[in-house]
């Protein structure tokens, strides 16, 4: 799923990128997996999603199968002695099975030099071959690892992305309500920008949500008044990282906005907001002038740390009242 446009008004507004192909993966992975692209080189604008009925239902990559065709079709020895075993006939109906399918990219590993034949009927088939000396199973999982993370179902918030003593957090709320202008005093105060305006979220794992920020807006963050900042220029590369996992959300409301009545005073205002299927825990802050805001996102993010680990401020408050209490009565 590609990031949701920003308003066209906005001086930071992103850029939807088109969807990923098999050149992007050989761009991405030439070097890394050793690959050489030796045939059906006009195929490779092929979506490695695919764009077309049933694309949807097919695996990722695997070993070649032709039953439940893979978008990455991976040829290692066991099925080149198969394929060395057809006779013609047989041989002529099984590639055609399997170009039919239309993969992204069938690659053979194991450093194995494919034969001419299955070199032309790729190339009429405009299906890009590729090899790799890595063993098959590695092959696969290095794909694997690269299709998680690049077909990944993905979001773009409005917020300020930050890693905040080493939790990733984002920083949400209404326009102008102030929060570049805390990421600015968080940075000032040790911790590091991911992401500002428009952070991108993708969902790798059942439990994890990923954010980074787009290639266009790395680095920089736009503050009212002062425009937009390079804040690695400023503050050096410890004021950056690339990429975090998103464990805490901090809405930021004025006060104004909140209802007396719904706020618990002894464990504050919790809930949660579901980012990509995913439950993300959140904490509403109160915004007015004098609060020192980074001195309470810093504390909210700890008393949550503290959460995490099983100990809970108000769970101890009030047994410690309940024990005072007992000891009272007993007098």
């Amino acid at each position: 799923m590609p990031p949701a446009t920003i308003e066209d008004d906005d001086p930071m507004a992103l850029i939807v990128p088109p969807p990923p192909t098999t050149s992007d993966l050989f761009g991405a992975l030439e070097q890394r997996l050793s690959l050489e692209w030796i045939a059906g080189q006009s195929g490779g604008q092929r979506s490695l999603r695919g764009d077309f009925p049933g694309a949807a239902g097919q695996t990722l990559v695997g070993p070649l199968n032709c039953i439940h065709p893979n978008r990455i079709q991976v040829i290692g020895h066991a099925e080149q002695i198969f394929l060395s075993g057809l006779f013609d006939r047989s041989f002529q109906d099984f590639m055609d099975k399997l170009l039919c399918g239309e993969p992204a990219a069938v690659i053979v590993s194991d450093g194995i030099r494919p034969d001419t034949v299955i070199g032309d009927y790729a190339e009429r088939a405009n299906t890009p071959l590729l090899t790799s000396p890595l063993p098959d199973r590695e092959l696969v999982n290095e794909l694997q690892y690269y299709l998680i993370h690049v077909l990944a179902e993905r979001t773009t918030l409005h917020g300020v992305f930050m890693e905040v003593l080493g939790m990733g957090v984002m920083l949400t709320g209404d326009a102008s309500v102030g929060k570049s202008e805390l990421a600015l005093e968080l940075i000032s105060r040790g911790h590091r920008l991911v992401a500002d305006d428009a952070p991108e979220f993708s969902r790798i794992a059942p439990d994890i949500v990923e954010g980074r920020c787009p290639e266009l807006l790395r680095e920089f963050l736009e503050v009212r008044g002062l425009g937009v900042l390079n804040a690695r220029a400023m503050f050096g590369d410890i004021a950056i990282k690339d990429k975090k996992y998103l464990r805490l959300i901090i809405h930021l409301a004025r006060l104004d906005q909140i209802d007396p009545s719904q706020v618990d005073r002894l464990s504050g205002s919790r809930g949660s907001r579901v980012v990509l299927g995913l439950e993300i825990p959140e904490v509403q802050v109160p915004v007015a002038p004098g609060r020192n805001l980074a001195i309470l996102v810093e504390t909210a993010v700890r008393n949550h740390i503290l959460r995490l680990k099983g100990y809970q401020a108000s769970d101890d408050f009030i047994e410690r009242q309940r024990r005072w209490l007992e000891a009272a009565g007993d007098d």
